[in-house]
């Protein structure tokens, strides 16, 4: 007589907004524990589930329940704090529960069997510590600076959550090593997650971990976890995180839903960042989940910068702290802080890319064999093309954008789409041959000023040679290693770059900065924009001047020079003084009067369509069926006309948005959650509607 079935609740991998149930049920033989891999039918195909606990309020099972297909066995389940997690995730994000914790597991586990599996458990090495290691005997290998000791002492002291503000090159790393040390020892077991926001950023900081650790406690005790590695990559570091057998592990926004069953303690570094905000599918913020995730486990978590959110400074204001904010001003060796020194722009030749003071100090700077970085935060040879004869310009066929001149290849490619067509040898629709560019981009920097310094020579009696780094020259695998390495070894004496090497690289003879175009941000729509700035031109020029005896020796002085059009801009006045907090709180007290964040909580409900009406007609609809179902919270929250994105065509998918906004972030939430079935209604009813999505606390409106 065969054994009855019983009934089992599974996570599926249902769509974005998906009216399906978020937990379905399916027969076994025998129970399974929350948290446990399936393969289970889901329609026509096969899919890997995940067990739930049983949801609440659950009726009676239907008579016919399909069954499971197979259990993946030989992995621990996937333990409950991780399970509470990506229930909040897709609760607060609003997103489908089964989409959260599927997109959470690598890719490559969600295609294997068990037998698989079973091969691929076996190739995981212990993680034990070295021989003869005694993490308890182990010394710093680093003696820790005043303000250093300070700040350790106070997160050993006290469960945080901690906002480490120090200025760039104050030693935040070597906190974060000592940290990570000490939550180590203190438990053998016990692991950390460490985040930055790029992907290019993990390769300094392995280097810095592994020299440090170890000899302590085995190589594979560290780990990466990051969307650049390889589908085995990933799930190798994954199985090593969810087993414990990897004690530290280093990521960028995706490891803050790995499972990481003993995690004690969570650094975010340079949280201030906007890449730590998912831009597609669930859209989290890594940062704010590191607390809550830290809160839950009762780990300590560490968020650090030298340019901290405007978020987390309110949150660490001694007048009501919720985070423990701990200050170190002072750089390494008593290192300086670059000078800023500012180029009046309307006191240059017209047309100038490049003051003629400034190229004088590069020239300076390189004649004695330091090194100068030239940031311009647009990559390409120039914006546009233009006909001066008809007024064309070289608009992209899918988006509300213009194709950008690559001059290396001679095409005009959009960065939205991808769309990419050769350069027309004349105007298209006047026949102009006279076409020209307009704009700048970091491809005409890196020519304009390898024939400006074409004469100038090295102490290695060489000429000076000038690089760039962007998105266009790292493409190829292994092309941003190597061009960082040519930076470090002092083969590049001028590196122009975009935002991706003005943050977190340790270019210990650079001693010049010069930021050449960023008046855009100073009068941006964006209310963000002004907190972006200021954290771009202080991390970029604290590349400048990172090593005192480096800077001692040359008898150099670090500077950061920046040409704008508005010198007298108040943002630079603080610039000029290191003076974050006196930047953020003319920025809070801004943002207090206008009612905008941190001083209330904003969603966006978006709405991709055929034609820009028909998106704006969904978001209309919307926002009245709220209304006339008077939703909970709705009193509370305020509802903006819809209006077309900034870039209102993407690959021929024309995009609108509606702004919700409330002081209350509770009754907020309360009218999303009560939204989902009415938006799912008017879905039906939109036949032009393409996607919807909510994106809770957006960083770009």
């Amino acid at each position: 007589m065969s054994t009855p079935a019983v009934p089992v609740h599974i996570v599926v991998p249902t769509p974005a907004h998906s009216s399906a149930a978020p937990i379905l049920s399916y027969a076994h033989d025998v129970p399974l524990p929350a948290g446990t891999l399936v393969r289970v039918p889901l329609g026509a195909r096969e899919v890997l589930g995940i067990t739930w606990d049983e949801p609440q309020g659950a009726g009676s099972e239907p008579p016919k329940l399909r069954r499971v297909a197979a259990v993946l066995e030989g992995l621990a389940p996937l333990p409950a704090p991780w399970r509470r997690l990506v229930a909040f995730t897709a609760r607060y994000y609003q997103r489908s529960l089964g989409e959260v914790a599927l997109s959470a597991l690598p890719p490559s586990l969600r295609e294997l069997t068990a037998d698989q599996l079973a091969r691929r458990l076996r190739r995981v090495p212990p993680g034990t510590p070295a021989p003869d290691a005694d993490p308890a005997a182990s010394s710093e290998t680093i003696v820790l600076s005043a303000e250093q000791q300070g700040a350790a002492a106070e997160m050993d002291a006290h469960s945080g959550p901690f906002l480490l503000f120090g200025s760039t090159g104050s030693g935040k790393t070597e906190v974060y090593l000592h940290a990570v040390q000490a939550a180590l020892t203190r438990d053998p077991g016990a692991q950390a997650l460490v985040l930055v926001p790029e992907i290019n950023l993990t390769p300094q900081l392995e280097a810095r971990f592994r020299e440090r650790f170890e000899a302590l406690w085995g190589a594979s005790a560290i780990v990466s976890l990051h969307s650049a590695m390889t589908p085995a990559q990933r799930l190798r570091s994954w199985l090593a995180a969810h087993t414990g057998q990897a004690r530290i592990v280093l990521g960028t926004r995706m490891a803050i839903l790995a499972s990481l069953p003993r995690l004690v303690l969570i650094v975010v570094d340079e949280e201030h960042d906007a890449s730590y905000k998912q831009q597609e599918g669930a859209r989290y913020s890594a940062r704010d989940l590191a607390v809550w995730r830290a809160r839950d486990v009762g780990a300590r978590v560490i968020l650090g910068s030298a340019t901290p959110s405007l978020e987390s400074w309110h949150a660490s204001d001694p007048a009501a702290p919720r985070y423990q904010r701990l200050h170190m001003p002072a750089r390494i060796g008593a290192g300086e802080l670059p000078r800023l020194r500012l180029i009046d722009m309307s006191q240059q030749p017209r047309k100038a890319v490049f003051a003629p003071p400034l190229i004088a100090a590069i020239t300076e700077r390189v004649q004695r064999g330091e090194q100068c970085l030239v940031l311009l935060n647009r990559r390409g040879f120039a914006p546009v093309l233009h006909c001066g004869a008809c007024g064309w310009k070289s608009g992209c066929p899918h988006c509300s954008a213009t194709q950008v001149f690559h001059k290396s290849d001679r095409t005009l490619r959009c960065h939205h789409c991808g769309a990419a067509s050769p350069v027309p040898r004349a105007c298209p629709d006047c026949g102009n041959p006279d076409i020209l560019p307009i704009g700048r981009g970091t491809e005409q920097l890196e020519e304009q000023l390898a024939q400006l310094l074409r004469n100038v020579i090295t102490p290695q009696r060489r000429a000076a040679r000038v690089a760039r780094i962007d998105a266009d020259t790292t493409r190829a695998r292994g092309a941003l290693k190597a061009q960082l390495a040519q930076m470090h070894a002092g083969d590049v004496d001028v590196l122009v770059g975009t935002q991706m090497v003005a943050k977190g690289h340790d270019f210990r003879r650079v001693t010049l900065v010069a930021a050449v175009q960023p008046d855009g941000a100073l009068f941006s729509s964006d209310f963000r924009a002004p907190e972006r700035l200021f954290a771009l031109l202080m991390q970029a020029g604290g590349r400048a001047g990172r090593d005192a005896r480096y800077m001692k020796a040359q008898q150099s002085a670090p500077e950061l020079w920046v040409q704008t059009w508005h010198p007298e801009h108040p943002l630079f006045a603080a610039l000029r003084g290191h003076d974050y907090p006196a930047f953020a709180a003319r920025q809070l007290a801004e943002r207090e009067a206008a009612g905008m964040p941190p001083f209330s909580h904003q969603a966006l409900l978006r709405a991709d369509a055929r034609t820009q009406e028909a998106a704006q007609d969904f978001l209309r609809a919307a926002s009245e069926a709220a209304r006339t179902a008077q939703l909970p919270g709705m009193d509370q929250v305020f509802l903006y006309p819809p209006v077309p994105l900034a870039v209102q065509r993407v690959a021929n998918v024309e995009r609108a948005q509606m702004l919700l906004e409330s002081h209350h972030r509770g009754a907020l939430q309360h009218l999303l959650a009560a939204w989902q079935p009415l938006l799912h209604a008017e879905r039906t009813r939109h036949r032009a509607l393409v996607r919807w999505l909510i994106d809770v606390d957006p960083q770009a409106i």
